[in-house]
């Protein structure tokens, strides 16, 4: 893992086409501004892996025979 420091308004690039910027800081929170492609997916890591998580009951429910109700 690469650990920077950075101040407020200070950025980080990431390749050619992403930049992370240091927006403001507050007490031990710090909001970040990603300038990244719209062809690059950005998400807080819970979200992702919630995201997965979701994927992954979604394709283990899909591998069950279907359910026949009575008519």
């Amino acid at each position: 893992m690469l650990v920077l420091s950075r101040r407020r308004e200070e950025t980080i690039v990431i390749g050619d086409d992403i930049q992370i910027t240091v927006v403001d800081i507050r007490g031990d929170k710090v909001r970040l501004g990603i300038d990244a492609p719209a062809s690059v997916c950005v998400h807080r890591k819970e979200l992702r892996d919630a995201i997965k998580r979701e994927n992954e009951h979604a394709a283990a429910m899909s591998d069950l025979p279907a359910v026949r109700r009575p008519a």
